[in-house]
């Protein structure tokens, strides 16, 4: 999609070749009097960001914003691709998993001092977690603009008939309440879905141990830990036990469906699927599921703290007024707005007082969970380890490889994906 130009009077377009809008986006002309902002946003936050703007450009009438929609599918290569050739953007939406790589690459420019003087951006508003994601080697490279966790959909009707009134808050529970489930829908149906092409279930187990995945810095694999090893055998014995179906989620019709049906009775998710549920879920069964935390190992669990964050790039010549709209877009009334159009949690406590989720009794769970998040490993390698966890996991289920042994796999395969990342760190500190 082309680039839309914000002015005082409205939304221009224009319609450039692709890689040449790319590149020029982050080129904006400027001058004492008028000066051009140029913003890269990633599906439909970039539609949302241009309904926000208008109040904006009201306040600032001499910045001109333009606002770049870049696909997730292709976000992460473009975004490498500006950065090599000099022409990034002046504030951009960044998914926390990708920040530890353009913060190693030097790209981002670091916003603690800004935060310290910001009568706005209050990190002690901020849910701890999601802030924390934004934090590495002592700086802040981004402030959160929406936060992303992982937490229990469960059909409460089969829980009440299971003989449970509420949902589990350790796994001691949550076994219990699997097993009590599997025993009445019988061999044709489940407790819980847990598909084997999606790693953010056992990351989240993984997450709540106080074992770390990686140690030294993130320069090995952790997971002969007996932390880790707890949650992949926590993880395999809902699919011994036959509480869960060794399946991907394409291997079903749907899990809106398949939840609505009864096929199983819990699924960890993420704030979009409230919408998707509410949409697609019969009338008849919409009194029937339910939003919980996470259980833990022993009480309340922890889960992933994911979203987006909004950077600014250390190459721009607008960075204050790259702060501005910062600054703008990080106001709680404007994050509450922001909610509304998107479905897209805030990640400030003060943003939650708005009625629109003080309201929802889906979101509850959410509020309740965001003050339990831990960030993933702040490497650049992240999403390769996930992907390795994924795998691994998936022969564990299958019965090709014991708990011990799958992790002795990850080690060894993490061990040989972080080898250059030991070679930096080795090489920076050698260095004078």
């Amino acid at each position: 999609m082309p680039p839309r130009t914000w002015r005082g009077s409205g939304v221009g377009w224009r319609f450039p070749a692709v890689l040449a809008a790319l590149l020029c986006a982050g080129c904006g002309a400027s001058s004492s009097a008028h000066r051009t902002l140029t913003v890269w946003a990633v599906g439909r936050e970039s539609e949302i960001i241009a309904k926000l703007l208008p109040e904006f450009s009201r306040r600032h009438p001499d910045l001109e914003v333009r606002v770049q929609r870049l696909p997730w599918s292709a976000a992460h290569q473009m975004l490498l691709t500006a950065f090599a050739g000099d022409a990034t953007p002046d504030l951009c939406q960044l998914g926390n998993s990708w920040l530890p790589e353009f913060a190693a690459l030097g790209a981002l420019e670091p916003l603690e001092e800004r935060a310290a003087r910001s009568a706005v951006v209050q990190p002690a508003d901020y849910f701890p977690g999601i802030w924390d994601t934004n934090v590495l080697g002592g700086h802040l490279y981004g402030v959160p603009w929406y936060v992303d966790t992982r937490l229990l959909f469960y059909r409460r009707d089969l829980l009440a008939q299971a003989g449970f009134a509420a949902p589990p808050r350790t796994w001691a529970e949550w076994s219990g309440m699997l097993a009590a489930i599997k025993a009445q829908v019988g061999p044709e149906r489940y407790s819980v879905l847990l598909p084997l092409n999606e790693f953010e279930p056992l990351l989240v187990l993984a997450l709540q141990q106080p074992d770390p995945l990686l140690r030294d810095d993130g320069r090995f694999g952790n997971f002969e830990s007996a932390g880790f090893r707890r949650a992949l055998g926590f993880y395999r014995e809902a699919f011994v036990r036959g509480w869960a179906p060794p399946v991907a989620n394409t291997q079903i019709s749907n899990v809106w469906d398949e939840l609505g049906h009864g096929y199983y009775s819990f699924y960890i998710s993420g704030p979009w699927n409230i919408a998707e549920f509410r949409q697609r879920l019969p009338p008849e069964r919409q009194g029937s599921w339910m939003t919980a935390p996470m259980p833990g190992p022993d009480g309340p669990g922890a889960s992933v703290a994911g979203g987006s964050s909004l950077v600014v790039f250390r190459r721009s010549r607008h960075r204050e007024d790259a702060w501005l709209l910062l600054e703008f877009l990080s106001e709680p009334a404007v994050q509450r707005r922001f909610y509304e159009l998107s479905g897209d949690l805030p990640p400030r406590r003060s943003s939650w007082d708005d009625p629109r989720l003080a309201d929802n009794v889906y979101a509850h769970a959410f509020r309740e969970q965001l003050e339990r998040l831990r960030p993933s490993p702040k490497v650049p390698e992240l999403e390769r380890i996930v992907t390795e966890m994924r795998l691994v996991a998936e022969r564990v289920v299958h019965g090709d490889l014991s708990v011990d042994e799958g992790a002795v796999d990850l080690d060894r395969t993490v061990d040989a994906i972080l080898a250059k990342r030991r070679w930096m760190l080795a090489r920076a500190a050698a260095t004078p």
